[in-house]
């Protein structure tokens, strides 16, 4: 459904770092980076059919979070919802929720785990059982 997301980053640098750490355990390289008309620099993680892109505001305003909002990894095993949570801790990112581990919801038991990556958007690594 989704072809891709982009979310701000107040320092595209330190926010490249971050993700190609955290999103290297699902696989992803490094990211296409690209730099607009108008002297944006822009980040592309492809992988697995979608894109994940991160920008200097084009605004020029502040980076701000969309509360309420999460964005989610899909991950390979419960195992994998582990290391991509630690692999963010260890870079920066802030825990937050209830440690990684099995919920039960609406959809089955699942594997969790959430995190604020250092811009403060709220990203979770998630596992559904087959």
């Amino acid at each position: 459904m989704l072809n891709h997301l982009m979310i701000g980053s107040s320092d595209i640098e330190a926010t490249k770092s971050f993700y190609n750490a955290v999103l290297g355990v699902l696989g992803a390289g490094d990211p296409i980076e690209h730099t607009n008309g108008t002297g944006q620099k822009r980040l592309f993680y492809i992988h697995d059919g979608t894109t994940f892109g991160i920008s200097e505001p084009i605004n020029g305003q502040p980076v701000t979070t969309a509360n309420g909002s999460t964005i989610g990894f899909l991950c390979n095993s419960p195992e994998q919802v582990v290391e991509l949570h630690e692999v963010a801790i260890a870079n920066g990112a802030t825990a937050v929720e209830d440690p990684p581990g099995p919920r039960d919801g609406t959809m089955g038991v699942m594997h969790l785990c959430y995190f604020l990556d250092p811009d403060g958007h709220k990203i979770c690594g998630i596992h559904r059982p087959a």
